[in-house]
Protein backbone atom coordinates (compact mmCIF):
# COMPACT_ATOMS: atom_id res chain seq x y z
CA UNK A 1 0.00 0.00 0.00
CA UNK A 2 1.52 3.36 -0.79
CA UNK A 3 1.55 6.59 0.88
CA UNK A 4 -0.69 8.52 -2.31
CA UNK A 5 -2.95 10.89 -1.04
CA UNK A 6 -6.65 9.76 -1.49
CA UNK A 7 -9.56 12.47 -2.52
CA UNK A 8 -12.80 12.03 -0.33
CA UNK A 9 -14.96 13.64 -2.85
CA UNK A 10 -14.08 10.96 -5.52
CA UNK A 11 -14.87 11.24 -9.68
CA UNK A 12 -18.31 10.33 -10.04
CA UNK A 13 -18.90 7.76 -12.85
CA UNK A 14 -20.13 8.31 -15.94
CA UNK A 15 -23.84 8.55 -15.15
CA UNK A 16 -22.85 11.74 -12.91
CA UNK A 17 -26.17 11.74 -11.29
CA UNK A 18 -26.94 13.74 -7.81
CA UNK A 19 -27.69 10.25 -6.39
CA UNK A 20 -23.81 9.12 -6.65
CA UNK A 21 -23.16 12.45 -5.38
CA UNK A 22 -25.61 11.75 -2.19
CA UNK A 23 -24.25 8.53 -1.83
CA UNK A 24 -20.57 9.67 -1.45
CA UNK A 25 -21.17 12.56 1.13
CA UNK A 26 -23.35 10.14 3.22
CA UNK A 27 -20.88 7.78 3.66
CA UNK A 28 -18.31 9.90 4.50
CA UNK A 29 -20.35 11.46 7.22
CA UNK A 30 -21.27 7.81 8.32
CA UNK A 31 -17.30 6.15 8.12
CA UNK A 32 -16.57 9.60 10.52
CA UNK A 33 -14.32 11.11 7.24
CA UNK A 34 -16.75 14.55 7.82
CA UNK A 35 -17.48 15.73 10.76
CA UNK A 36 -19.97 18.09 12.69
CA UNK A 37 -20.07 21.77 11.84
CA UNK A 38 -17.20 20.49 9.34
CA UNK A 39 -16.99 23.18 5.74
CA UNK A 40 -17.01 21.35 2.40
CA UNK A 41 -14.98 22.72 -0.65
CA UNK A 42 -16.60 25.50 -2.39
CA UNK A 43 -18.97 24.71 -5.51
CA UNK A 44 -16.31 25.07 -7.72
CA UNK A 45 -13.70 22.76 -5.98
CA UNK A 46 -16.26 20.38 -5.39
CA UNK A 47 -17.88 20.02 -8.93
CA UNK A 48 -14.00 19.85 -10.30
CA UNK A 49 -13.14 16.81 -7.67
CA UNK A 50 -16.41 14.72 -8.57
CA UNK A 51 -16.42 16.09 -12.16
CA UNK A 52 -19.94 16.86 -12.78
CA UNK A 53 -21.99 19.99 -13.62
CA UNK A 54 -22.95 22.61 -10.73
CA UNK A 55 -26.28 22.11 -11.67
CA UNK A 56 -26.37 18.50 -10.66
CA UNK A 57 -23.76 19.50 -7.61
CA UNK A 58 -26.35 22.19 -6.32
CA UNK A 59 -29.12 19.35 -6.75
CA UNK A 60 -27.28 16.93 -4.75
CA UNK A 61 -26.72 19.24 -1.80
CA UNK A 62 -29.63 20.77 -1.99
CA UNK A 63 -31.60 16.83 -1.28
CA UNK A 64 -28.68 16.40 1.19
CA UNK A 65 -29.81 19.99 3.35
CA UNK A 66 -33.64 18.53 3.27
CA UNK A 67 -32.31 15.47 4.56
CA UNK A 68 -30.80 17.44 7.91
CA UNK A 69 -27.42 15.86 6.97
CA UNK A 70 -25.67 19.76 5.73
CA UNK A 71 -26.37 23.33 6.16
CA UNK A 72 -25.92 26.17 4.17
CA UNK A 73 -24.84 29.55 5.19
CA UNK A 74 -25.30 32.37 2.58
CA UNK A 75 -22.00 33.34 1.77
CA UNK A 76 -20.52 31.17 3.97
CA UNK A 77 -20.20 28.13 2.71
CA UNK A 78 -21.89 24.53 2.87
CA UNK A 79 -21.31 22.91 6.45
CA UNK A 80 -21.65 18.84 7.40
CA UNK A 81 -24.83 19.87 10.21
CA UNK A 82 -24.83 18.96 14.36
CA UNK A 83 -26.34 15.58 13.53
CA UNK A 84 -23.42 12.89 14.88
CA UNK A 85 -24.03 12.38 18.78
CA UNK A 86 -27.52 13.96 18.72
CA UNK A 87 -28.98 10.84 20.37
CA UNK A 88 -30.94 12.48 22.80
CA UNK A 89 -33.10 15.92 23.00
CA UNK A 90 -31.98 18.74 25.40
CA UNK A 91 -34.67 18.43 27.98
CA UNK A 92 -33.78 14.64 28.28
CA UNK A 93 -30.09 15.46 28.60
CA UNK A 94 -31.11 17.66 30.82
CA UNK A 95 -32.80 15.38 32.76
CA UNK A 96 -30.37 12.86 32.94
CA UNK A 97 -28.15 15.33 34.18
CA UNK A 98 -30.09 15.86 37.51
CA UNK A 99 -30.22 12.35 38.27
CA UNK A 100 -27.56 10.53 39.76
CA UNK A 101 -27.95 7.35 38.87
CA UNK A 102 -27.89 8.04 35.23
CA UNK A 103 -24.09 8.38 36.24
CA UNK A 104 -23.86 5.06 37.10
CA UNK A 105 -25.68 4.03 34.20
CA UNK A 106 -23.59 5.87 31.82
CA UNK A 107 -20.79 4.47 32.96
CA UNK A 108 -21.63 0.85 32.93
CA UNK A 109 -22.66 0.80 29.55
CA UNK A 110 -19.47 3.03 28.68
CA UNK A 111 -17.48 -0.34 30.54
CA UNK A 112 -18.99 -2.89 27.61
CA UNK A 113 -18.64 -0.26 24.85
CA UNK A 114 -15.06 0.63 25.33
CA UNK A 115 -14.37 -3.08 25.74
CA UNK A 116 -16.00 -3.81 22.55
CA UNK A 117 -14.47 -0.90 20.70
CA UNK A 118 -10.84 -1.80 21.53
CA UNK A 119 -10.87 -5.19 21.27
CA UNK A 120 -12.63 -4.50 17.17
CA UNK A 121 -9.42 -1.63 16.91
CA UNK A 122 -7.42 -4.39 17.94
CA UNK A 123 -8.32 -6.71 15.40
CA UNK A 124 -9.08 -4.57 12.33
CA UNK A 125 -6.88 -0.92 12.91
CA UNK A 126 -4.51 -0.22 9.66
CA UNK A 127 -1.44 1.13 9.53
CA UNK A 128 -2.51 4.75 9.47
CA UNK A 129 -5.03 4.12 12.21
CA UNK A 130 -1.83 3.05 14.59
CA UNK A 131 -0.28 5.95 13.34
CA UNK A 132 -2.77 8.45 14.48
CA UNK A 133 -3.04 6.55 17.85
CA UNK A 134 0.72 7.04 18.62
CA UNK A 135 0.78 10.62 17.54
CA UNK A 136 -2.28 11.02 19.96
CA UNK A 137 -0.49 8.94 22.56
CA UNK A 138 2.85 11.27 22.20
CA UNK A 139 1.01 14.49 23.19
CA UNK A 140 -0.82 12.74 25.75
CA UNK A 141 2.74 11.98 27.16
CA UNK A 142 3.73 15.66 26.43
CA UNK A 143 0.61 17.26 28.15
CA UNK A 144 1.32 14.82 31.20
CA UNK A 145 5.20 15.65 31.65
CA UNK A 146 4.35 19.38 31.78
CA UNK A 147 0.72 18.64 34.30
CA UNK A 148 -1.29 20.44 31.10
CA UNK A 149 -5.30 19.86 32.56
CA UNK A 150 -6.47 21.42 29.09
CA UNK A 151 -3.64 19.45 26.93
CA UNK A 152 -4.61 15.63 28.68
CA UNK A 153 -8.07 15.92 28.03
CA UNK A 154 -7.97 16.82 24.14
CA UNK A 155 -5.47 14.26 24.11
CA UNK A 156 -8.48 11.75 26.39
CA UNK A 157 -11.22 12.39 24.15
CA UNK A 158 -8.89 12.55 20.74
CA UNK A 159 -7.53 9.02 21.74
CA UNK A 160 -10.94 7.18 22.67
CA UNK A 161 -12.52 8.36 19.48
CA UNK A 162 -9.51 7.71 17.46
CA UNK A 163 -9.90 3.99 18.93
CA UNK A 164 -13.16 4.23 18.04
CA UNK A 165 -12.13 4.95 14.64
CA UNK A 166 -9.98 2.45 14.38
CA UNK A 167 -12.76 -0.42 15.09
CA UNK A 168 -13.87 0.59 11.51
CA UNK A 169 -17.64 -0.13 12.83
CA UNK A 170 -19.78 2.47 11.59
CA UNK A 171 -22.81 2.34 14.40
CA UNK A 172 -20.10 1.82 17.37
CA UNK A 173 -18.55 4.91 15.88
CA UNK A 174 -21.09 7.47 16.07
CA UNK A 175 -22.34 5.94 19.47
CA UNK A 176 -18.91 6.37 21.24
CA UNK A 177 -18.89 10.01 19.83
CA UNK A 178 -22.35 10.44 21.39
CA UNK A 179 -20.86 9.44 24.87
CA UNK A 180 -18.31 11.14 24.76
CA UNK A 181 -20.03 14.64 23.67
CA UNK A 182 -22.17 13.80 26.69
CA UNK A 183 -19.20 13.83 28.91
CA UNK A 184 -17.54 16.67 27.07
CA UNK A 185 -20.76 19.36 28.20
CA UNK A 186 -20.58 18.02 31.88
CA UNK A 187 -23.42 16.08 31.97
CA UNK A 188 -21.90 13.49 33.90
CA UNK A 189 -19.00 14.42 36.04
CA UNK A 190 -16.26 16.39 35.11
CA UNK A 191 -12.51 14.76 34.23
CA UNK A 192 -10.85 16.75 37.39
CA UNK A 193 -13.04 14.70 39.67
CA UNK A 194 -11.17 11.54 38.66
CA UNK A 195 -7.65 13.80 39.75
CA UNK A 196 -8.96 14.32 43.06
CA UNK A 197 -7.54 10.02 43.94
CA UNK A 198 -3.70 9.97 44.68
CA UNK A 199 -1.56 9.65 41.69
CA UNK A 200 -4.58 9.70 39.37
CA UNK A 201 -2.53 11.17 36.89
CA UNK A 202 -0.57 8.59 36.55
CA UNK A 203 -2.28 5.78 36.69
CA UNK A 204 -4.63 7.30 33.84
CA UNK A 205 -1.34 7.53 31.85
CA UNK A 206 -0.51 4.35 32.73
CA UNK A 207 -4.34 2.70 31.57
CA UNK A 208 -4.10 4.21 28.16
CA UNK A 209 -0.29 3.20 28.04
CA UNK A 210 -1.54 -0.76 28.20
CA UNK A 211 -4.96 0.06 26.00
CA UNK A 212 -2.23 1.49 23.46
CA UNK A 213 0.08 -1.58 23.82
CA UNK A 214 -2.66 -4.29 22.97
CA UNK A 215 -4.15 -2.39 20.14
CA UNK A 216 -0.67 -1.89 18.77
CA UNK A 217 0.58 -5.57 18.63
CA UNK A 218 -3.32 -7.06 17.53
CA UNK A 219 -3.68 -8.45 21.24
CA UNK A 220 -7.53 -7.75 20.97
CA UNK A 221 -8.39 -9.66 24.49
CA UNK A 222 -5.39 -7.49 26.40
CA UNK A 223 -7.24 -4.40 24.71
CA UNK A 224 -10.40 -5.47 25.75
CA UNK A 225 -9.36 -5.75 29.28
CA UNK A 226 -7.29 -2.64 29.49
CA UNK A 227 -9.98 -0.50 28.47
CA UNK A 228 -12.27 -2.14 30.86
CA UNK A 229 -10.14 -1.68 33.42
CA UNK A 230 -9.57 2.20 32.82
CA UNK A 231 -13.35 2.42 32.68
CA UNK A 232 -13.28 0.44 36.16
CA UNK A 233 -11.07 2.79 37.58
CA UNK A 234 -13.20 5.91 36.44
CA UNK A 235 -16.01 4.40 38.26
CA UNK A 236 -14.15 3.75 41.85
CA UNK A 237 -12.79 7.52 41.02
CA UNK A 238 -16.20 8.90 40.90
CA UNK A 239 -17.86 6.96 43.36
CA UNK A 240 -15.10 8.19 45.82
CA UNK A 241 -15.80 11.53 44.67
CA UNK A 242 -19.59 11.63 44.38
CA UNK A 243 -19.09 10.09 48.46
CA UNK A 244 -16.59 12.66 49.68
CA UNK A 245 -18.82 15.76 47.76
CA UNK A 246 -21.89 13.94 49.63
CA UNK A 247 -20.11 13.93 53.39
CA UNK A 248 -19.28 17.25 52.80
CA UNK A 249 -22.47 18.53 52.20
CA UNK A 250 -23.97 16.77 55.11
CA UNK A 251 -21.43 18.18 57.50
CA UNK A 252 -22.32 22.03 56.48
CA UNK A 253 -25.95 21.17 56.51
CA UNK A 254 -24.90 19.94 60.39
CA UNK A 255 -22.91 22.83 61.02
CA UNK A 256 -25.64 25.08 59.29
CA UNK A 257 -28.10 24.20 61.69
CA UNK A 258 -25.99 24.31 64.61
CA UNK A 259 -25.43 28.01 63.97
CA UNK A 260 -29.18 28.50 63.45
CA UNK A 261 -30.10 27.08 66.86
CA UNK A 262 -27.15 28.36 68.90
CA UNK A 263 -28.91 32.17 67.47
CA UNK A 264 -32.51 31.34 68.15
CA UNK A 265 -34.08 32.74 71.48
CA UNK A 266 -35.56 29.95 73.92
CA UNK A 267 -39.27 29.12 73.28
CA UNK A 268 -41.16 31.19 75.07
CA UNK A 269 -42.98 28.56 77.05
CA UNK A 270 -39.18 27.98 78.30
CA UNK A 271 -39.02 31.88 78.67
CA UNK A 272 -41.76 32.10 80.93
CA UNK A 273 -41.07 29.24 82.76
CA UNK A 274 -37.57 31.05 83.96
CA UNK A 275 -39.32 34.40 85.17
CA UNK A 276 -41.93 32.09 87.40
CA UNK A 277 -38.81 30.80 89.11
CA UNK A 278 -36.88 34.21 89.26
CA UNK A 279 -40.05 35.70 91.15
CA UNK A 280 -40.55 32.68 93.54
Amino acid sequence: MTDAIIDAFARIPQSRTSAEIIQQIELLILEGVLRDHERLPSERDLSSRFDVSRPILREALKELESRGLLVSHHGGGTFVADVIGQIFSKPVIELIGRHQKATQDYLEYRRELEGMTAQFAAERATRFDRDMLTRIMEEMRAAHASASAEGGLKADVEFHSAIGEAAHNMILLHTMRACYRLLSEGIFFSREVLFAQAEAGHRLLAQHEAIYDAIMSGDAQAARASAQTHIDFIISATQAAERTGEWARISQLRLQQRARQSSIPAPAATVVGQKQRKER
